[in-house]
């Protein structure tokens, strides 16, 4: 119920932003785009995608060398079309990506073990890429000015997310889902589902720590490529706001595009981040001196993205499930 009321509350939201800055101003900044334009705009994110999939290639288990890299990158769209349109805190997707994996002869806890790790290091590298944006903002803003007041804030929030990567880190080597086991039990809780699963949950926390234990290289270099993901998106804030006319350098591209990772982040509870997200990212870009309506188109513009993504991770999950519909039905048919 919770969830309904705030999607409606972003709605409002974005309704009296677009009502308030005027349709036809909207219209008429967007209108300057053609296609041209909207493809290099999303040219970035397909970029971000590709390089974190192969981010994701390394963590991947010895099995995982055999898993071609466009079906990787194809798993991984499809998981997270599902982080996108479902309310589980982008989080929702995960378990579906291990179990695709599966489909191509990936045991199920290295899989497993390899997406836990991954959503790791992409975290690791984002909360990178925010430290990154902050510091440029102080840079490009000043110290003195109101929006300097706001990246404090920030500064402080990515703080306590260092803090919580860091427990999170310790827990996958204390054993992630033993430590879930546990409390469950304290609390005096019966899931049987887990419960069933004891074992083969305890056989994802030994990957993992096998993994952190023998693989140091493997992890940093997974944090260095998504990284380099993450500054794929500041390359979509320089082309949008280069596409509507506006002059922008790539400093504070990366700032801009750093700090609207963190509106989007801290929106997680809201369906879709709507209302939350969209006046964060107008509000930003005038802190950096753009106007009102550069600021809602921009946001537009990404909402313009991220529907052609869930259409694409859609195609991704029909091709994938397809696959696998196809190989149990063969299973079948051979017993």
């Amino acid at each position: 119920m919770l969830r309904y009321i705030l999607l409606t509350l972003g709605l409002a939201v974005l309704g009296l932003l677009v009502w308030r800055i005027g349709p036809s101003n909207i219209y008429e900044a967007a209108s300057q785009l053609g296609p041209v334009a909207l493809v290099i705009i999303l040219i970035p994110s397909v970029l971000m995608y590709a390089i974190e999939a192969y981010g994701w290639k390394l963590v991947l288990g010895p099995s995982g060398s055999t898993v071609p890299f466009w079906r990787l990158l194809t798993i991984r769209t499809a998981g997270e079309v599902v982080n996108m349109t479902t309310p589980t805190a982008y989080l929702g997707g995960e378990p579906l990506k291990a179990y695709l994996l599966k489909k191509y002869h990936v045991p199920m806890a290295e899989g497993a073990a390899s997406v836990v790790i991954a959503k790791t290091t992409v975290t690791i590298a984002e909360v990178c890429f925010i430290l990154t944006g902050i510091a440029l903002g102080f840079f490009i803003l000043g110290t003195g000015s109101s929006a300097a007041q706001t990246i404090t804030a920030a500064l402080v929030s990515v703080g306590l997310l260092v803090c919580s990567i860091a427990g999170f880190v310790f827990i996958q080597h204390r054993g992630l889902f033993a430590s879930i086991l546990s409390i469950v039990k304290k609390l005096g809780l019966r899931i049987r589902a887990l419960e069933a699963q004891e074992e083969h949950l305890r056989s994802i926390d030994q990957t993992i720590r096998n993994f952190y234990d023998h693989h140091q290289k493997a992890f940093l270099a997974s944090v260095c490529v998504c990284f380099l993901g993450w500054l794929a998106e500041s390359l979509e804030v320089f082309a949008i706001i280069y596409c509507l006319g506006g002059s922008v350098s790539f400093l504070t591209a990366i700032s801009i595009g750093a700090l609207a990772a963190f509106i989007k982040g801290g929106s997680f509870f809201i369906p879709g981040s709507l209302g939350a997200q969209d006046a964060g990212y107008m509000l930003l870009l005038q802190a950096f001196g753009y106007s009102d309506v550069t600021g809602i188109t921009f946001a537009l513009l990404r909402r313009f993205r991220e529907l052609v993504w869930i259409g694409i991770g859609l195609l991704c999950l029909a091709m994938v499930g397809k696959r696998g519909l196809s190989q149990d039905q063969q299973v079948e048919g051979l017993s």
